[in-house]
């Protein structure tokens, strides 16, 4: 009873992650692009004390730049939007099946093979090294070093 219950909450969660809604109202809720477009009429365009332009012609000004910015990026998600999503989610789908299916795999297969390379490594540094160390060990083991002040 326990495990159909479990299955069925897998199953669920699958299923909502392809069906989940989307929030259109924050649509960055990751904050991804926080610094980056953040562009407005005053980061761009803005007068000095003493060297005004009409009152008319900065509130134009104004409306123009946010309108024209408004409806151009409007207008480039609605014809490019669609096409870049096709592009990057094919782009992320093979850089997914790349790592799922080849660099996964071969780093594991690299790991085995290096694991009996250091395998034999430690054998040859037991086999060789260590009598010869420990032989030098108990050589300079009787060595004694006395340090005199000549005056």
């Amino acid at each position: 009873m326990a495990e159909e219950q479990t299955e069925l909450e897998e199953r669920i969660i699958i299923k909502d992650q392809h069906t989940k809604e989307i929030d259109l109202v924050n649509r960055d809720p990751k904050h991804i692009n926080e610094d980056v477009v953040k562009v407005d009429f005053e980061d761009v365009i803005a007068e000095p004390v003493g060297t005004y332009s009409f009152d008319g012609v900065w509130k134009t000004s104004y409306t123009t730049f946010t309108v024209s910015k408004y409806w151009c990026y409007r207008l480039l998600s609605a014809v490019l939007g669609i096409p870049l999503a096709v592009v990057w989610g094919f782009l992320f789908a093979l850089i997914s099946f790349c790592h799922i299916w080849a660099v996964v795999p071969c780093i594991k297969s690299y790991l085995i093979e290096i694991q009996c390379v250091s395998r034999i490594y430690s054998l040859c540094i037991h086999t060789f090294c260590d009598p010869f160390f420990e032989a030098l060990s108990k050589i300079c083991s009787n060595v004694r070093v006395a340090l005199r002040k000549e005056t």
